[in-house]
């Protein structure tokens, strides 16, 4: 039994297709297969790819590294592959600018947590907005602990004159579940509202996620 893709039929190897064909005519198992390169004793990189799959690509994509790495005929560096895989793909469609082209604060919280649901990590991200308020573009600036990320005001200023906003709004997700902003929440958000002040960029609105719910900080006044 081969253990290695390049040892298929040559109409059979997913890598070959996929660069005939394109990405989109090759299965779950066929893309993942590409990602794993090779299997182990007994069991092509094929047939571990369908093993890793019994949920679907969703379910595979919850899994933690380390737990992939356990699995026979992973170990760490095919179980790395795929966490970088997935979360490249999840920063593309984080750093897609929200549909609707003006900045919604309604709008955009509930897309955020839809978005940060399922995190468990701290990730802080920004709006970058035009004259008008219309979205320029969207970061994702820091991943953090489960409990907190290493904010830096001088970063994300850097981001907004990088991107030549008139305005930012910035926004982070709390995993606990719990949107209510902390001490350190309010102390930042007014240390970043004076730099930008300074660099004549306004501060359009500090929204926190945690749970089903978002948290505003300039509705409730706190810069």
């Amino acid at each position: 039994m081969t253990d290695i893709i390049s040892d298929m039929p040559i109409d059979d190897r997913p890598r070959e297709r996929l660069l005939a064909h394109g990405p989109r005519t090759l299965s779950d198992a066929e893309l993942l297969g590409i990602l794993l390169g090779c299997g182990t004793y007994g069991k092509n990189a094929m047939q571990l790819a369908r093993e890793l799959l019994p949920g679907g690509i969703a379910a595979l994509a919850r899994r933690e590294p380390a737990q992939l790495a356990r699995y026979r005929g992973m170990g760490t560096a095919k179980a790395a592959r795929i966490a970088a895989a997935f979360e490249i793909a999840r920063r593309l469609s984080a750093e897609k600018p929200i549909e609707h082209p003006a900045f919604d604060l309604d709008r955009t919280g509930a897309a955020l947590v839809s978005a940060n649901i399922r995190q468990r990590q701290e990730r802080l991200g920004a709006f970058f907005l035009d004259s008008r308020e219309k979205v320029i573009a969207q970061r994702e600036i820091f991943v953090g602990t489960v409990s907190q990320a290493a904010v830096s005001t001088r970063d994300i200023l850097r981001a907004a004159v990088e991107e030549n906003a008139v305005s930012i709004a910035v926004y982070h997700n709390h995993p606990s579940g719990d949107p209510t902003p902390s001490g350190h929440d309010v102390d930042f958000t007014k240390q970043l509202h004076k730099a930008l002040v300074a660099a004549d960029i306004d501060l359009v609105d500090h929204l926190i996620t945690g749970g089903h719910q978002f948290y505003s900080m300039k509705r409730k006044g706190l810069f």
